[in-house]
């Protein structure tokens, strides 16, 4: 192993250490020995993962033109024939015949051997997996009962295209956006948050007029990459990966990966795809029923395509995670600190007594309470100022609030910066103004 991979599994290791530790997240059923491929999401994690999503669905339905939907995780099973999940939906697999282990046959590597034994031309022959999850509707499990757990969210959206379209009453182009669980049985599950079993998805499903397709396309495309940028992540870490005429799904027309550059690598975080009309006139075919969008005033029928943007809510949970760890080297200590973007930081600001004493609890209290109408905000009165300042710095709280002796005297705080450690004296009828306008909210 490199110097520089050792030094990016080092990265990845310290990101997931302080994820369990400081409570972003947790192996699921840990106490049990834990189950691969799913994760909790802890005090922390819960609300950098809430305000991940939030932000995501303001920043798609505060516009005319994008409707929201919340659809069933079930389905009628004939949903997935029609989208070619049935049949399309699968993965290569073999087992090493000495150690049985599994892989996907992309993951071995090119010298042939077993990465768990090391034994050498040990394969079975590959066979294809399906990746969705089987389960039954009824009290009778046999075949005319089976169910699938969905494996994305965007059949949802297709299906309700004419019910949203009628109810909202809207016209071509319009999309309709969609945050919700989806769940693959991998062979094999990596990468901390990367490749789960159960994840969440935050799909908008645009539907355009035929011909009118590629601009939309690129106007998506600038359109989310900017959306991670604008929170914060760093440019260098982002690019674009078009799929080539090999690598393209069955249903695309063209394909944009927005990737990220994680300590293993770079990994998609989000698929910008041209699907055509494909979906729709799939439905069609398999329900029986029109999917035809009547253009009154082009007094035309047609099936629209659709512009695709499908980003990974886990994974851009890890990617914002990665990206906002930063470990300094202090005079006497190596501080690390998480530089979430303030509107998606899980805590906005701390509130500190300096001392248990003289009024300081009672007074920090107060400006806590208020605060707290607006903002997320926490109490710690516990040991030094210092670390203090040290598990806010690990949580990403941008700023912290200080009320110390001369509080008592004039009514003034210390607000302390997160990334540049600043500390500035304010009067206390100033804290929510001032945290207004560096938060930004």
């Amino acid at each position: 192993m490199s110097k520089e991979s050792k030094e990016a599994k080092k990265v990845m290791e310290k990101v997931v250490s302080l994820a369990k530790r400081r409570g972003f997240v947790f192996q699921s059923s840990e106490i049990y020995g834990g189950l691969n491929g799913c994760y909790d999401y802890g005090p922390l994690g819960v609300e950098l993962f809430n305000n991940i999503k939030n932000h995501w669905w303001r920043s798609m339905t505060l516009r005319e033109d994008v409707e929201g939907l919340d659809a069933s995780i079930l389905m009628h099973p004939r949903v997935w024939e029609a989208s070619g999940h049935v049949e399309h939906f699968t993965d290569p697999m073999v087992d090493c015949k000495q150690c049985r282990a599994r892989y996907r046959t992309d993951e071995l590597p090119e010298s042939g051997a077993c990465p768990n034994c090391g034994g050498k031309e040990t394969f079975t022959e590959a066979r294809k997996f399906n990746l969705m999850f089987r389960t039954f509707v009824g009290p009778v499990e046999d075949s005319s009962s089976v169910v699938y757990l969905r494996p994305e969210t965007a059949q949802g959206i297709y299906l309700n295209f004419f019910n949203v379209q009628t109810a909202a009453r809207q016209k071509v182009p319009f999309g309709i956006a969609q945050i919700g669980k989806a769940f693959r049985n991998e062979i094999n599950t990596k990468n901390f948050l990367f490749r789960t079993r159960e994840f969440e998805q935050m799909e908008m499903q645009f539907f355009v007029k035929p011909g009118e397709d590629d601009s939309w396309f690129e106007y998506w495309k600038e359109q989310r990459m900017q959306w991670f940028k604008d929170l914060g992540m760093s440019p260098d870490k982002l690019r674009f990966n078009e799929h080539g005429p090999d690598e393209l799904a069955h249903y695309a027309k063209t394909a944009f990966d927005i990737q990220y550059e994680f300590p293993f690598g770079w990994g998609e975080i989000e698929g910008i795809h041209n699907r055509t009309d494909y979906d729709l006139k799939q439905h069609e075919k398999f329900s029986g029923k029109a999917m035809k969008y009547f253009d009154q005033e082009a007094n035309e029928k047609y099936i629209p395509y659709v512009v695709e943007t499908s980003a990974g809510a886990s994974r851009s949970f890890m990617a914002f995670l990665v990206d906002a760890f930063a470990e300094e080297q202090l005079e006497k200590e190596t501080r690390t600190v998480m530089r979430f973007h303030p509107h998606i930081a899980p805590i906005n600001a701390a509130v500190f007594p300096l001392v248990n004493r003289d009024g300081m609890p009672e007074k920090a209290r107060t400006i806590v309470n208020d605060l707290q109408k607006r903002y997320r905000v926490f109490y710690d009165d516990k040991g030094a100022v210092g670390r203090r300042y040290r598990r806010q710095d690990e949580a990403g709280t941008p700023f912290c609030i200080t009320i110390d002796s001369q509080t008592l005297d004039d009514q003034s705080v210390t607000i302390r910066d997160r990334d540049s450690m600043e500390q500035i004296r304010v009067t206390d009828t100033r804290i929510a103004e001032y945290l207004s306008d560096k938060l930004g909210m």
